[in-house]
């Protein structure tokens, strides 16, 4: 884990607190919560499958929360950004070097 994806993940636990039972259910709060957990804690997203499966479980609850209108896609798509952050990412290969 990075100092990056850290703090990425404190940004999702804020986002979910902020948000409150008021607007995510306690199923898609802990949906949310589990994919940062297994994001922040993997090493590659080729080989860990629960934390990829998770990623992609969160981003299709952010879809169906805008498509539903509980959320505006501004809400939506800053916590999939922050979701996505937390992912162990490859450097591309013109940084690496």
């Amino acid at each position: 884990m990075t100092p990056d994806r850290a703090r990425a993940y404190g940004r999702v636990v804020k986002i979910i607190d902020e948000l409150g039972p008021s607007k995510l259910l306690p199923a898609e709060r802990d949906l949310i919560r589990t994919a940062a957990d297994l994001l922040v804690f993997a090493c590659d997203l080729t080989r860990d499958v629960e934390a990829r499966d998770a990623l992609l479980d969160a981003d299709a609850l952010c879809r169906h929360l805008v498509d539903s209108g509980r959320w505006e896609s501004t809400t939506a798509d800053q916590l999939a950004d922050h979701l996505f952050a937390c992912a162990p990412w490859p450097e591309p290969a013109s940084l690496a070097a």
